[in-house]
């Protein structure tokens, strides 16, 4: 439990102190009398390397396909697929992939998604290719 919490707040901590990544045409509203927030870009195919719950590693290929804050995410991980479909909100992309709970990412600077999974006993990192 108290991994998950370091966890959440490294995370939460990379979102206050990131640097903007690489932005992408779009904007997105926030609401009346504001000012429209870039949506950043993270289309493009990525190295995966995680940790599953039970701490085995594991590598693998994703590609990202963006419209706008829509993102459909393929995994290429052990000669098996895994789809799923999400919305980039900031620089937080949440994919629901079929299980209980999404894949929970952060963008970094550099554009790598450094994210989780399994209720957060799970790590992955995607670097971009």
């Amino acid at each position: 439990m108290l991994t998950r919490r370091l966890l959440a707040a490294g995370l939460l901590s990379a979102l206050a102190t990131a640097a903007p990544a690489q932005q992408q045409q779009g904007k997105k509203e926030t609401g009346p009398g504001t000012k429209p927030v870039p949506v950043i870009g993270i289309d493009g195919q990525y190295a995966a390397a995680g940790r599953n719950p039970d701490g085995s590693t594991y590598h693998g290929t994703v590609w990202i396909v963006q419209q706008g804050t829509a993102v459909e995410v393929e995994w290429s991980v052990g000669g098996d697929t895994y789809r799923g479909q999400g919305i980039i909100e900031g620089r937080v992309v949440a994919v629901d992939w079929g299980s209980d709970t999404p894949v929970v990412y952060v963008v970094m600077p550099d554009g790598a998604l450094h994210g989780t999974w399994a209720d957060g006993t799970a790590l992955e990192k995607l670097t971009p290719r």
